[in-house]
Parts: C-alpha cells; structure tokens; sequence
C-alpha cells in the first residue's frame, strides 16, 4: 500500500524539491508550495513539507512538539526570548505550547521537512530509552545536527514510499537520539501566582466561548481584573495576547473537525470564524496550508 499521494504528486513533490533547490519553478519563476498530512499507520504524528517565500506564520502555539529540518534558505524563528535563524543543516526544535512565529530569513525564502509527533508518542520513547520521569523536552530551540536533519526527511521519504516500518522505525530512531542530545524535563509548574491565576481563568472563559468571545473589558470583569492586568498576566502565561490565543485555539478546532470529514464551510461557523473566507485566512496561516487541502489531504474531502 502506498501513501495516498502518488502518480501526479510524486512529479509534483519532485517539482517541489526542485523548485526548493533553485528557487523558481521551471518558468523560471519563484514560487511557494506546501503539503501537511498524517497518516493512518503512523499515528500521532503530522508532516509537512513545504517552501515558502511571502509566507508568514504568526504567533502560535502546538499542543505537541515541532521538528523541523531546513534544507534551503534560511528560515526566521521567533520564540520568547529570543530569534533564531536556521538554514541548511539545522534542527530548529519546539516544545508543547511554546509560542512562537516564523517568516522567511532571506530573500530566497526556505524550505524545510518538518515533524509534529505528538507529546503520547514522545514520552513513550522517553520511557523506553530510560528518559527521566516527567515530561520530556529539549533543552535549546536550534542545533546544527545535519544526521538528524536526515532522519526528518527520511521518514518523510519512508512516509511518501508507503513503507510504514521503515517511518515507524526511523521516526522512533531520530526520536530516541533528540532525546539523548538535547532532551531535558520540563519544569514543574511552580505554585501559580495571583497573575497566573488570572490568566487562567481567562483562558478557560475563552474556551468555553469559543464562538461567542467577550470583549477585553467583558472578560476582566470576569475574572476579577482591569483590561490591561489580563493582558500582561495572559501574555506572559500563554506567549500572546487573548485575542491572538482565541485565533490559535479556533484553528486548533478547526482542525479536529476537518480530519473528522466536517467541510470548511461547516468548521469555519462551528469554531467560530464569520465565514469560510475568514477562516482560509487565518488557517493558511497558521497551519501553512488552506482547510481544503488539509481536509483533502487526510482523506477527508
């Protein structure tokens, strides 16, 4: 069995790998492509492959954790903190609800193989390979690790051939060496202070409102705060002001129900999103391809 993008889009993917080298397309043009899929037999894990020039994603976060192997170009990471930029031969490497935001770091755009493993999938490695209790994170955001960068493609590659022991196998092989070069624990929640409290609860008012969200002053008064008190409080919690976090939480829903066969139309009104343009919008962004296409590319559309 093969993987469900074969014939016509293994030419195109190999357009794609050219057009990553080079730059252009064969007009001679410069172009951006992107595919983000998962796969039935490798469950809890997403790939994307992808090359971008004008694109940008904005601050965002995932519920589980970003592997991402440069190949061209040079690629901008903005995390707390700090900015990174990865180019060719660099493992760019973000843990669970981390925010953070990406734009090309050149005029060339990037482009890159990434992995999404999900937290299930990576604290089972940890477990089998004598990883320390907790949960298992990595301990810097960017290293230049060309041999890890190839095991991203090659489960990639493993993936696109329908060679499901070859992906499980080198996905659980690259998993196991993150962990023993850069693996940690991440820390232990320390005793929530009164501004962590506040973030909360409003976070969890907003997603009980998914689709009926109240103003900035409607949910201060909610939680007992002033407008700019929930804004520094949910800010320095969560990575991104209120607004940006329910735009992020909505993709997020967005996405549980385009892989459950639920159309864009249909998702766009149940998270919340005015129409179906609107939420093209803000999913391509984000998640890097339109709803369509993710729908489609999980055997959904």
């Amino acid at each position: 069995m093969r993987a469900a993008h074969h014939g016509l889009m293994e030419r195109q993917d190999e357009t794609d790998e050219r057009a990553g080298r080079d730059g252009q397309d064969s007009r001679g043009t410069a172009r951006e492509w992107a595919r983000h899929w998962s796969w039935e037999p490798l469950p809890g894990l997403d790939l994307l492959r992808a090359r971008y020039i004008r694109h940008t994603f904005p601050r965002h976060s995932h519920e589980g954790y970003t592997l991402g192997a440069v190949t061209h170009g040079v690629e901008r990471v903005e995390l707390p903190g700090t900015t990174l930029h990865a180019g060719p031969g660099t493992l760019v490497m973000v843990n669970p609800e981390v925010a953070h935001a990406a734009r090309a770091g050149a005029p060339e755009g990037w482009a890159y193989a990434t992995l999404y493993p999900s937290l299930a999938l990576v604290r089972e490695v940890a477990d089998a390979t004598g990883h320390p209790p907790g949960t298992p994170a990595f301990d810097r955001p960017i290293a230049d690790d060309p041999r890890s960068g190839g095991l991203v493609r090659a489960v990639h590659r493993a993936v696109e051939q329908g060679d499901a022991l070859a992906a499980d196998t080198l996905l659980r092989v690259l998993l196991a060496r993150l962990l023993s070069l850069y693996g940690t624990t991440a820390p232990q929640a320390a005793p929530a202070s009164a501004g962590h409290r506040t973030a909360e609860r409003a976070r969890l008012l907003l997603e009980e409102r998914l689709t009926d969200p109240p103003s900035l002053e409607q949910l201060a008064q909610a939680v007992g705060s002033s407008p700019f008190a929930v804004l520094r409080a949910f800010k320095a919690a969560y990575g991104m002001p209120p607004h940006t976090w329910l735009t992020d939480a909505r993709v997020r829903r967005a996405r549980t129900l385009l892989q459950t066969g639920v159309t864009p139309a249909e998702t766009a009104t149940a998270v919340g999103f005015t129409d179906q343009p609107h939420l093209n919008r803000h999913f391509t962004r984000i998640v890097g391809v339109t709803p369509g296409a993710y729908r489609r590319a999980r055997g959904a559309g």
